[in-house]
């Protein structure tokens, strides 16, 4: 079993920026693949951004790409996601998943190749 708990979110105005941050504690030593994804009050959760077991590729959304940047570092078993230039849109709660990685793959773009997630971090952005 993995845990994974996400912090960092909080109430900011457009263009500001955000830091959140995805410990994992539990059986962590098995490859995975991080994802952040975002669900909005009353639609999906959809996919953000996505890295793959060992660091060296990342997926973006198209809504994101170019403000977000996805992260980890597996000595401290944490992700994060640096968002810049937030638009109101982007208010959502935000969850990090980890996905069992048999490859170096980066397209675990659907949340139901995700076995452990946070519990989400609450994302508003004011006009």
């Amino acid at each position: 079993q993995v845990q994974l708990a996400e912090s960092g979110g909080g109430l900011v105005q457009a263009g500001d920026s955000l830091r959140l941050s995805c410990a994992a504690s539990g059986r962590t030593s098995r490859s995975y693949a991080v994802g952040w994804f975002r669900q909005p009050r009353g639609k999906e959760r959809e996919v953000v951004a996505v890295m793959n077991r060992n660091g060296y590729s990342t997926y973006y959304a198209d809504s994101v790409k170019g403000r977000f940047a996805i992260s980890r570092d597996n000595a401290k078993n944490a992700a994060y996601l640096q968002m810049n230039s937030l638009k109101p849109e982007d208010t959502a709660v935000y969850y990090c998943a980890a996905a069992p990685a048999y490859s170096d793959s980066v397209y675990y773009l659907r949340a139901g190749s995700y076995t452990y997630w946070g519990q989400g971090t609450q994302v508003t952005v004011s006009s």
